[in-house]
Order: C-alpha cells, then structure tokens, then sequence
C-alpha cells in the first residue's frame, strides 16, 4: 500500500502560482508549488498565507501593447488551510502604465501541513483568458466579431466542438470578404489574370468547400504561409465534418483556424501597406524627375 501511495505521489506534476495564472484556462484545477508561505505562529500551530507572485501578461494599453509586468493589487492577505477549500480574488495591475488590470477568480488550499504546496481553481479571469485578437483579424472578419468571440471563449475554455463550429461559421459567413482581400492584393502586385478570375470564380460559388477549393492554388505568393496555402490550410481543417472529430481534435483545428486566420490577416494588411509605401515613393520619385 505505502509503495502504491509513493508512485501517485511521484506522478503529481506541479506548476507554479506564475504559471498557472498566467497561462492555465479557465475551470482547471492544479497543483501548485509554491502556492503560500507557510509560517510557524505562536500558538505553535501553522498559518498559510497566498503568494502573490509577479506575473507578465499582454498589455492592452496603447502604451504598452505588448507583454508587461503585472502586479498583485489587492491589499488584504488570503489566509488558506488544509481544512477546505478558501474562494477569493487577485487583482494585477500593469507595472507600466498603471492602468490595465486583470483579476482572477480562484479556490485554494493547502495539502501538505508546514510547506508551500497546495491546489488552486481558476474559475475565470476579467478580462478573459487567452492571447489578444489582433484588431486586424476583427477587421478581416467584420460583420462576425460577435460569433468570433464565441469560438474565442468555447477554445478559451477547451470546449473544441463549440469553437470548431463557430469558427467555421465565420469563415463560411465572410468567405467573400477574405476572397475580396485577397484579390485587392492580387491586383497591386500585379498577379496573373486567370489568377485572378479563378479568386472571382471562388466567390460567385456558393458552396463553401467547394470555393475554398477552388481558390487554393490562386493565391499570390506574398500571403503564402511558410511556403502554404492559407485557403488550402483552412480548407483541409474546415472539411472535415464535426461529428467524425472528438472533442480535442476538434479543439486542435479550432485554435490552427484562429492562428491561420490571424496571420492571413496580418499578410493582407501588410501586402497592402507595402504596396501603398511604394506607390507613394515612386509618386515622390516621379514628381522629383
């Protein structure tokens, strides 16, 4: 028995408190390493108190926009023990611009009496878990923000199927507005007109795989992701029917749709930018000469 009690022990894997607030999903419920600082009190008796460890986090704040320093904010202590679980809140502030905040809604306790260790649940954060949408994928697909950050929250909280179908139905709904972009780059950069026409074609057609299909091979080489297709990467994973996936596979090509789509927009947006850059350097060029 003790020997069985020494193997489970052995397969616990422990994160720490940085880690699991930084990057652990909602409804989880992990082992953390240093949770508390345990001190040895007067009355000879245990009392555990929650770290509050530095933490970096992306920044949304025009001023930062990037990953910062965020910390611990909230001024009362969290006293936790081995008797039950302790429900409480932790709010981070940006060290940088002072403004952006995040708070986090957790359980606790202690498992192992005068050490660090214990469990925690993260019930949820404000604002939500995950990595920042970049503005120019909400710009790309317009009209759907609101079903995007439906697919956003279901992957945020591991539920594939929900952020399988409702990625795929934004891609379904804006299927003619990705094509149009790519055809307002096909024409700066000056690609061939069957090229083209093949694009145009996708668009007038009305069934969803079958355009994506149709459009793989057209498109210019500037939005090629290493050397891929993003039509044909989003039409591989957006084929596949929901119900022959299980719920991690569908999890997968969810999250390969969000990165495919964020770095297709981040492409468009900058094929058209280096375009208008040279147009408006020849323009200077020529009203020199």
């Amino acid at each position: 028995m003790s020997n069985t009690k020494e193997e489970v022990k052995k397969e616990i894997e422990y994160q720490s408190f940085s880690d699991f607030l930084e990057s652990t999903p909602p409804n989880q419920l992990i082992h953390i390493s240093n949770l508390v600082k345990a001190s040895f009190n007067r009355a000879h008796y245990y009392e555990y108190e929650i770290n509050k460890p530095e933490i970096q986090l992306h920044c949304e704040d025009e001023r930062c926009n990037g990953i910062r320093f965020f910390r611990c904010v909230t001024a009362d202590s969290v006293g936790l023990s081995m008797t039950g679980y302790r429900f409480f809140y932790l709010t981070y502030r940006c060290s940088n611009c002072q403004k952006i905040e995040k708070t986090f809604s957790l359980s606790a306790k202690v498992t192992e009496e005068g050490k660090a260790k214990g469990e925690c649940y993260k019930f949820g954060e404000l604002p939500t878990y995950g990595p920042p949408i970049p503005s120019k994928l909400m710009k790309l697909i317009g009209p759907d923000r609101d079903e995007f950050l439906k697919g956003r929250r279901c992957e945020n909280q591991g539920l594939g199927v929900g952020a399988f179908i409702y990625y795929r139905r934004v891609v379904e709904n804006q299927k003619n507005r990705i094509l149009g972009e790519i055809i307002k780059v096909a024409d700066k950069i000056g690609t061939s007109k069957s090229n083209i026409e093949i694009l145009q074609k996708a668009i007038e057609e009305i069934q969803f795989t079958t355009a994506l299909d149709m459009a793989k091979g057209a498109i210019p080489e500037s939005l090629l992701i290493n050397g891929h297709s993003p039509i044909k990467l989003l039409h591989s994973a957006l084929s596949e029917g929901v119900h022959a996936l299980t719920d991690e596979q569908c999890l997968e090509m969810a999250s390969s749709v969000r990165v495919v789509l964020g770095e297709l927009s981040e492409r468009l947006s900058q094929a058209l930018k280096d375009e208008a850059e040279l147009t408006k350097a020849l323009s200077s060029l020529m009203k020199k000469g």
